[in-house]
């Protein structure tokens, strides 16, 4: 496979490849690593790779935000209520409401922030 290296001038990954998206972040033991894929005044997408035990802890946005569970397991809560999302599925923390992560195992997941 050829090198997924960010793009010089962006950060960003090459355009009209494929690549395995979960192999873009490195995982770090007892950290949180990220990496910026995209950076647009209408959103974002970052890659996250959580060791167990990590999180962030609670805030809110402005505007909505999308987790993607790449690989493992996250704990949320978005807006005082527990959601559990597994490798695969996706949620959704509206806009202005309160949520925090917290990793049980370590977990890979793609942060989608859409600004409108």
């Amino acid at each position: 496979m050829s090198n997924p290296t960010p793009t010089p001038a962006t950060g960003e990954i090459p355009a009209a490849r494929a690549l395995p998206l979960a192999s873009l972040v490195a995982a770090a033991p007892g950290s949180v690593v990220s990496r910026t894929l995209h950076r647009r005044e209408h959103g974002t997408l970052t890659l996250f790779s959580f060791d167990e035990g990590q999180g962030l802890s609670e805030h809110s946005a402005p505007y909505d935000a999308y987790v993607l569970v790449l690989e493992g397991q996250a704990a949320l809560t978005i807006g005082g209520e527990p959601v559990t999302a597994r490798t695969g599925e996706v949620v959704r923390m509206p806009a202005n409401v309160p949520h925090s992560l917290h990793a049980a195992q370590p977990f890979k997941m793609l942060l989608m922030m859409i600004r409108e």
